[in-house]
């Protein structure tokens, strides 16, 4: 896995703009490379603010919006349009203002679909395995990108520190008891997070830097979910002064915005 390199902005709403501005380079030039993309999103204050500034700025026109599949890295096990679902804020956000092909976004399924949390789970491990390629070898697509948030506990999707969801080694589970609420969930697991080309950990706020310096530390990932969050070629630490500012000097790759 590749070691993380650091980028810290001045604060959250540059730090969204700026990571909507990655994400527009880094999809055009997968595409330039073999013609189709994939991003795997996140929900939360600052990935739903990401995808705004994606939606706003003219340089979206440059991804080709058609040939991009859209996944998630977890979803609240909730009804279709509720406003709790990251689907529903990504939508609202982005996907509704772009021409994306509806049938290369991915959701993950709700009770409203008559299945059950692990039902739903299973249907996007379906997915994932029909949508993987020789190449990726293995049960999920090798993402060009993939967004993670992360919570004050270090958490990331919704694999959450001790809980069993962290031990599952298939490429999507169902997460019960989610100490934040709603208690249900659908998660990637760590293999197909740790399977993405690149991932990028996206925090903002002085509450998130005592987990971002675990994060960067030699943590285990069972205490510290974010300490595995790793691309197997790239892997970024996008945050704002608030969230980096607990991390030690020497720890890690500062970069320069």
């Amino acid at each position: 896995m590749s070691v993380p390199t650091i980028v810290v902005h001045r604060d959250a709403d540059i730090l969204a703009k700026a990571v909507a501005a990655r994400i527009i380079t880094r999809l055009v030039d997968a595409q330039s490379a073999k013609g189709s993309a994939s991003l795997v999103l996140t929900g939360g204050t600052v990935g739903i603010a990401t995808l705004a500034a994606i939606a706003e700025t003219p340089a979206r026109d440059a991804v080709d919006w058609r040939h991009l599949d859209i996944w998630w890295g977890d979803e609240r096990f909730l009804p279709d349009g509720d406003p709790e679902r990251n689907e529903t804020g990504a939508r609202r956000a982005l996907l509704d203002h772009v021409d994306v092909d509806p049938e290369r976004v991915h959701v993950m399924l709700g009770p409203d679909s008559g299945l059950t949390a692990e039902e739903s789970a299973d249907a996007y491990a379906t997915e994932l395995r029909k949508a993987a390629q020789p190449e990726d070898h293995g049960p999920a697509p090798s993402f060009d990108v993939t967004l993670l948030g992360m919570g004050p506990d270090a958490h990331v999707a919704s694999l959450f520190p001790g809980m069993p969801a962290l031990y599952d080694t298939r490429p999507v589970t169902a997460v019960h008891g989610s100490p934040k609420p709603p208690p249900t969930r659908i998660s990637l697991t760590m293999p197909t997070i740790q399977a993405s080309r690149e991932v990028w950990v996206v925090a903002a706020g002085a509450e998130k830097a005592g987990a971002v310096r675990l994060a960067l530390s030699e943590s285990g990932t069972m205490q510290v979910p974010a300490a595995g969050a790793r691309g197997r070629s790239r892997t970024l630490f996008l945050l704002d002064r608030a969230a980096a500012a607990k991390i030690p000097p020497g720890l890690g790759r500062i970069a320069s915005p």
